[in-house]
């Protein structure tokens, strides 16, 4: 096995997460994981500006996978959280070979979830779509959809675990690389699978799914190559990649409250979906528009968090109070930044970015005061989401968990039905705003109380 770096005086070499400036850092890491969640933003805002010129049921059969969707993704980067901020913080307490089993034991967690939901894709599809309509295009084409993208979610489960790897040491410039590769690779094959180009045959939606799953396959393939061969911190086996059952309960009791906030985020699109399809599917149609436009907003944010995540874990290992608070304050004042930008694109120019889907006059007419309304909670949301990673990097997750219940479950979808009752579809967006005071209020709460308990920690002699 590879022993750990050594620095000219023959002591173990300090990760550049321990020493460097804090700004310096933070850009370093969080820049390249931004920029290629926008490209991922971007592919997922393309893949349905494909589709949406098949038909408005075409877009609204992608909208309604979403949900499942989701659910893959929730497991996967919810687990990965968990392995991440494990193995960050084991390197930063120099427990090497804690960190290399994290790493080992997450890469089985991954081919693990690739069977359960490769199964849940291939047998539940078709039940779930008719659980939302009855209409016959869109649940056929959401069917086809949704079977290829979970029974192939092998690309994903892995893609996700050898980009995390990279990230937890501090090498977020090599998972840029591996992310725009497979982004880039989907975007260029989505019309020519979508509208049967270049002599492909025409797949319709079903292309969609085609591209997406060759893209994160291939990424997955590249990311791993990047881990054996460019990141000395960690040491991959393939007779260690099993279960070992400290191991994933320490990964899960971090990483399990993100996969909950995830997985209620399904409930609640799903719930949503089932409100507003009572107007018009048109509406859910809108909603879904929003949810691939809000990501390009959104997923920088979440770049800035999987850059800060394994700083904070890291430091707070080391024991180095002043450089974790001064990771959260930047992340804290980017994400608010980044979230006024998208606050403003949302409020001047709402009619051309649904125009991006092919919009028709009525889908404009709900939807440019639906993404105007929505939008105003973009400012509160950045705060409330680095609040919420900084309390599972430091090892509180339950906090957002709490958070996001409260939020999605207990606030959001509740007031949506609400106001559907006035049988005034624009009052139903205002579920947003009202959503996001009570998580400000809560993420607020809950960061003063991770940050005196880590200050606790962080005093007491190693």
């Amino acid at each position: 096995m590879p022993s750990q770096p050594i620095s000219a005086s023959g002591t173990p070499a300090e990760n550049k997460m321990g020493v460097q400036p804090v700004g310096k850092l933070l850009a370093g890491m969080a820049v390249p994981m931004m920029i290629s969640m926008l490209v991922q933003a971007m592919y997922n805002i393309v893949d349905s500006v494909f589709v949406s010129r098949l038909s408005e049921n075409a877009l609204t059969a992608v909208s309604l996978a979403f949900p499942l969707q989701n659910l893959m993704i929730a497991v996967c980067a919810g687990t990965t959280v968990g392995m991440n901020a494990l193995l960050s913080r084991s390197l930063g307490a120099k427990e090497q070979e804690k960190a290399d089993r994290a790493a080992n034991t997450g890469i089985f967690l991954a081919l693990a979830s690739f069977v359960v939901f490769c199964v849940i894709g291939l047998t539940f599809s078709h039940t779930f779509f008719l659980l939302q309509t009855d209409v016959e295009e869109i649940v056929t084409s959401g069917t086809i959809y949704a079977k290829l993208c979970l029974g192939c979610s092998i690309g994903i489960c892995c893609q996700f675990t050898f980009e995390r790897l990279l990230q937890s040491t501090g090498r977020t410039h090599l998972s840029m690389c591996t992310q725009l590769l497979g982004a880039l690779l989907n975007i260029a094959l989505d019309p020519i699978f979508i509208f049967g180009l270049f002599g492909a045959p025409r797949l319709g939606v079903a292309g969609a799914a085609v591209a997406t799953v060759i893209g994160q396959c291939t990424a997955a393939v590249a990311a791993l190559m990047m881990n054996l061969k460019c990141n000395p911190d960690i040491h991959l086996s393939l007779k260690h990649i099993r279960f070992h059952g400290p191991t994933v309960k320490n990964i899960y009791r971090i990483g399990f409250p993100s996969i909950i906030m995830q997985c209620i985020g399904s409930i609640m699109v799903f719930g949503l979906n089932r409100i507003l399809i009572s107007f018009t599917t048109t509406a859910t149609a809108v909603f879904g528009a929003y949810f691939k436009l809000q990501s390009f907003i959104f997923m920088p944010v979440f770049g800035l968090n999987n850059g800060m995540v394994p700083i904070i874990a890291y430091n707070y290992g080391a024991k180095k109070p002043d450089r974790v608070k001064k990771t959260i304050k930047l992340s804290i004042a980017t994400a608010v930044s980044i979230m006024a930008v998208g606050l403003a694109v949302f409020e001047l120019v709402p009619g051309p970015l649904l125009s991006l889907f092919d919009a028709s006059e009525h889908m404009l007419s709900i939807g440019i005061p639906a993404l105007r309304i929505i939008g105003t909670h973009f400012l509160l949301a950045g705060f409330c989401i680095v609040s919420g990673s900084v309390c599972q990097a430091i090892g509180n997750p339950l906090y957002s968990l709490v958070v996001s219940v409260c939020r999605q479950l207990v606030v959001l979808l509740p007031a949506a039905w609400l106001l559907s009752q006035t049988g005034n579809l624009t009052l139903v967006w205002l579920a947003f705003p009202i959503a996001e005071l009570m998580s400000l209020l809560m993420s607020s709460i809950f960061l003063r109380k991770t940050l005196r308990s880590a200050d606790r920690v962080m005093a007491q002699p190693s």
